[in-house]
């Protein structure tokens, strides 16, 4: 992987806005862009993000989703496409297919489940540039980017590489750790100047199914006291949920059968609804 590294690097000076990247036409195919981001990893982001695709879909919307985290591609595993391989035809990298949902991720490239991507930053960036160039994405309706966790390389270029986007959303836990991290991500797009769309607090408060009570395990309304002291919107709460955990392990969006998938389908009416509000603007 490391001999990898040392024969792509001049493809980091490509121009995204010239030669084969040309923003041209394949982004202006494109409605919406959406990037799904966390200031840390573990706060659920992909699963946010594969569900938000699957849910949008059921909506009778067109969808793609991009997996932009590079070294750690989660998004095939989530929707069950584990063995599916990206193609290429003369239009360019062609997606693989998830029930309707074009989808494209390194772990669509790799030899085996267990491939580690020993890259370097500048092999990373010229990758994440063909996934947003070079991919036939078609006629779209929403183009949903999940990002890698943190605030540096690569959640900065995929920003960079998207024009037109309608904003960002950050996904977040509870506790007061995941919520420090939180604030630097949004604190990232704004000074990017990318549209916050709002926080979303994962994780927040579990129902026993015995007696039906809340616990709030990891604590509650950090999400929302961040997103209030930060000037951005809160999209709301998703519980905990041991469905969720089963059902991503066989490729399922919980968005289609647990008790968070209520709470997940409001928290999408609001997204939509803001994106309608600056559409109309």
């Amino acid at each position: 992987m490391e001999k990898a590294c040392e024969k792509d690097p001049k493809a980091e000076n490509d121009s995204p806005r010239s030669g084969k990247h040309k923003e041209s036409d394949r982004l202006k195919r494109i409605k919406h862009k959406i990037v799904i981001g966390s200031g840390k990893g573990g706060t659920g982001k992909s699963t946010v993000s594969a569900n938000l695709a699957v849910s949008l879909k059921r909506r009778g919307y067109s969808v793609g989703i991009l997996d932009a985290d590079i070294t750690g591609p989660d998004i095939p595993k989530l929707l069950g496409i584990e063995d599916e391989k990206l193609t290429a035809s003369s239009e360019g990298i062609e997606p693989a297919d998830a029930r309707g949902i074009k989808v494209v991720s390194m772990a669509l490239l790799l030899e085996s489940r267990d491939s580690a991507v020993v890259w370097r930053g500048p092999v990373k960036m010229a990758a994440l540039k063909q996934f947003v160039f070079d991919v036939n994405w078609g006629d779209l309706d929403f183009l949903v980017v999940d990002l890698p966790p943190g605030t540096s390389d690569e959640p900065i270029s995929a920003v960079q590489l998207l024009s037109g986007m309608d904003g960002a959303i950050v996904v977040t836990t509870p506790q007061d750790v995941a919520l420090l991290d939180t604030r630097k991500a949004v604190n990232m797009f704004l000074m990017m100047g990318v549209r916050v769309l709002g926080i979303i607090e994962n994780m927040s408060g579990f129902r026993c199914p015995n007696c039906g009570t809340v616990v709030n395990i990891f604590s509650k309304g950090g999400g929302e006291k961040a997103a209030r002291d930060l000037g951005v919107d809160f999209l709301g709460y998703l519980p905990i949920d041991p469905r969720i955990v089963s059902m991503c392990d066989m490729g399922k969006a919980f968005v289609e059968n647990s008790d968070a998938g209520g709470a997940f389908e409001k928290i999408v009416d609001k997204l939509l609804e803001k994106i309608s509000e600056k559409s109309s603007a």
